[in-house]
């Protein structure tokens, strides 16, 4: 933990610092006594800011060059302090030196805001655990505690690991990792995450996920290998970068050979200094990396924003990512009338209680929900495989499962009720019949809803000119209900992993770029084909979200009309950048070869610009999409 803190505090400290700051406070007020002389000095007190600021800038240079002949804007920069110096414009040189730190800092506090979320994972990370060993309670550190180990978290303490809560309820404030601005109630069998808080109420858990595994440590992870280096169009801007270089030792050359005046070159090698252009890209890309973080993204890749602004098509798994992804009752028949709905429902929600089936404890877990009612004690339980479970229930012999159950106890479905029972199998939906002392007492409806949030979401990403697909694995009713809800055209059903593969394949080589979004082990590879790969990172896999570029934490997909928004409008923040970069340079360079501009006018001008382009990037991180 100490060594990440440290990279980051490293990453945080490239320009940043104490020192760059206190290095740039008293070289201004050099600058200052010089330009008034205010101090009786043996010396022009510009000489303090070519020391500080610039010869960190020349050293620079000549380690690039040497190096890797790698020649950049401080070689510019660099030759410009020298030229002015040997003229004897020593304020000159003092000044380019203190405005290209401070725009260098300007750059690096725009980078540090977008990124502070990594520091903020790192501080909220628990250094101690209390373990239980023995029946005795001892505190070690969050690092040693083993999977399957025993802990205690007290109120208000941080949660350190993973794991699963085995005594004692509590309310958990889950905001870091999905932020919910409410706490959520916890109790037994529920699962809790590290880096979360405990409200109140002591509890015991078992710890399922440790170190490196954690649920904070994976999004630490993530946020770290956000690289706008990244980003295919900051290697334009920095080959473009090296041709101005090459160009303005031309220019400067030629103007001092036509007009005899070296203070017109030296000026022009200010002015020409492509800081703005490169400052560009990777300042819009970190701005909207910041942003998207704010609304529940961690982008993994830089250029991933890059590449998200040009998709036409977004596929969605369904399971998980358009719906919830788990199983609810959405209805209750009784063909009996001497059974209300709502007892019919009690007696199979206690048939259940004991099944290990995914249905069944859908089944249990939604009466709890809906009636806040503990289930009636059953005997004598059995589990069929494949068919479903019986028990004794208040004295009743109840059966729970499908048709072929049903058939095997030699009881038969009426043609009234397999009509109605085909309506909703029609949807995708899933019917547990019951059966009470040999008789057909009605059916459960189990079906995945849609998220509340995905309809809005798809009419948004209409708007932005986006086609929605549906690529799921699930039947072709199921597929259709829920294309249909929510107005999807394009459907493909009974989607293996090898299938979404061949799907996305065929959009690209039909010159299409896609983007896709899921959930599951499943997705992985459609994740990692698709041109973009977002992954649902509250409900997801591991493997969904190694694969994916963006992660979404919280699982809200009505963020991402946003997302892909954010993403045009970094896109179009960058060609904004460039444009008025390379214009704001065109003319101060005829300025220069005019001699209408000197080395400190031209310095003023340069830098103005490259500090325009900082701020128009900066504006992204609180860029919203209007509705």
């Amino acid at each position: 933990m100490d060594k990440t803190i440290e990279k980051i505090e490293d990453l945080m400290d490239a320009g940043g610092t104490k020192k760059d700051i206190i290095f740039l406070a008293v070289s201004g007020a050099a600058l200052l006594v010089s330009i008034f002389d205010l101090l009786p000095l043996p010396f022009d007190a510009a000489w303090v800011a070519i020391v500080l600021c610039g010869i960190p800038i020349i050293l620079e240079a000549v380690i690039g060059l040497i190096t890797a002949f790698d020649i950049k804007a401080d070689v510019l920069v660099s030759l410009a302090l020298i030229a002015a110096v040997c003229i004897g414009e020593d304020f000159a040189a003092g000044e380019v030196a203190f405005i290209m730190q401070l725009g260098a800092l300007l750059e690096d506090l725009t980078v540090a805001k977008a990124r502070a979320g990594i520091e903020k994972l790192i501080r909220l990370t628990p250094q101690t655990a209390r373990i239980i060993k023995d029946g005795q309670e001892q505190i070690i550190s969050a690092h040693q505690v083993l999977v399957g180990d025993l802990l205690r978290v007290l109120p208000g303490e941080t949660i350190p690991v993973d794991g699963v809560l085995i005594s004692g309820q509590t309310s958990v404030n889950q905001a870091v990792m999905t932020g919910e601005s409410l706490p959520v109630d916890k109790g037994v069998g529920d699962e809790v995450s590290s880096g979360t808080s405990n409200q109140f109420g002591a509890f015991e858990m078992k710890a399922s996920r440790v170190g490196e595994d954690s649920s904070i440590q994976r999004m630490i992870r993530l946020v770290q290998s956000a690289d706008a280096g990244k980003a295919k169009i900051v290697g334009i801007a920095d080959r473009w970068a090296t041709w101005i270089v090459v160009t303005a030792l031309t220019v400067a050359a030629l103007t001092w050979l036509m007009t005899g005046e070296v203070i017109r070159a030296v000026t022009i090698l200010v002015v020409f200094c492509p800081c703005a252009l490169v400052l560009a890209t990777p300042t819009a890309i970190m701005a909207a990396i910041g942003n998207a973080t704010g609304h529940g993204f961690l982008v993994r890749e830089g250029d991933a924003l890059e590449r998200l602004a040009l998709v036409s098509k977004v596929a969605f798994d369904k399971t998980g990512t358009l719906t919830y992804g788990n199983p609810q009752v959405i209805k209750v028949k009784s063909m009996l009338p001497q059974y209300e709905e709502q007892e019919l429902y009690e007696l199979i929600a206690s048939a259940e209680l004991l099944s290990e089936h995914p249905l069944g404890k859908a089944v249990v877990r939604c009466y709890k929900q809906e009636t806040k009612s503990p289930v009636l004690p059953a005997r004598e339980f059995q589990m069929m495989p494949g068919e479903g479970v019986s028990a004794v229930i208040d004295g009743k012999r109840l059966l729970a499962g499908n048709e072929k159950m049903i058939s095997a106890n030699g009881m038969l479905l009426s043609k009234e009720l397999k009509e109605e029972a085909e309506q909703y199998f029609s949807q995708g939906c899933t019917v547990i019949y019951i059966a009470i002392d040999q008789e057909i007492a009605g059916f459960v409806v189990l079906s995945d809803t849609v998220r509340k949030e995905s309809g809005q979401m798809i009419e948004q990403l209409k708007k932005l000119k986006l086609q929605p697909v549906l690529l799921t694995g699930d039947n072709e009713n199921a597929a259709r209900a829920i294309a249909g809800e929510l107005y999807i055209e394009e459907v493909y059903a009974n989607c293996l992993p090898e299938d979404k593969l061949k799907r996305i394949d065929a959009c690209q080589k039909g010159g299409e770029k896609i983007c896709m979004i899921g959930d599951g082990v499943n997705d992985a590879p459609a994740l990692k084909m698709a041109d973009v790969g977002i992954a649902m990172g509250g409900i997801g896999s591991d493997i969904a979200v190694d694969a994916a570029d963006i992660a979404l934490v919280d699982d809200e997909v009505k963020e991402l009309p946003h997302l892909l928004a954010l993403s045009r409008k970094m896109m179009a923040t960058i060609k904004y950048n460039m444009v008025f970069s390379m214009g704001l340079n065109f003319l101060a360079i005829a300025l220069a070869v005019s001699g209408t501009l000197n080395p400190v006018a031209g310095a003023l001008v340069h830098n103005a610009g490259s500090i325009a382009v900082i701020i128009n990037s900066s504006l992204l991180l609180k860029w919203r999409k209007k509705v």
